[in-house]
């Protein structure tokens, strides 16, 4: 990647998280925008301090209802677009099969004629 290119950053909560919480990883995608790929895959292991105490802390009340909402959302959407994922894969195999797979079926090895 180099300049000028834009990216998009995507997070994704790995875990659910508890009322006991004090700790989190997100697992983290940039996309190039103008290679339309990804260019990087990170992790982010964050760790909640309350630096008044000296000493980890949990999760505030409204951040874990707000966290096991997404995770919630992250989780129907990788059953719903998983099943896309998988239909399409189907089908892919079924057009091989139906071109690649017939007795008058050649393979051209782009030699020379």
């Amino acid at each position: 990647m180099k300049w000028p290119d834009r990216v998009t950053v995507y997070h994704k909560l790995r875990h659910l998280p508890s009322e006991s919480t004090d700790s989190f990883i997100l697992d983290v995608v940039i996309l190039s925008e103008v290679h339309r790929r990804i260019a990087a895959r990170c992790v982010e292991d964050i760790v909640v301090y309350d630096y008044r105490k000296g000493k980890k802390a949990p999760l505030q009340p409204f951040i874990v209802r707000s966290f096991r909402e997404t995770f919630e959302l992250q989780e129907r959407a990788k059953q719903q677009y998983g099943a896309r994922i998988m239909s399409l894969i189907e089908e892919v195999k079924q057009l091989e099969k139906e071109s690649w797979d017939r007795p008058d079926a050649k393979e051209d090895l782009g030699g020379s004629h």
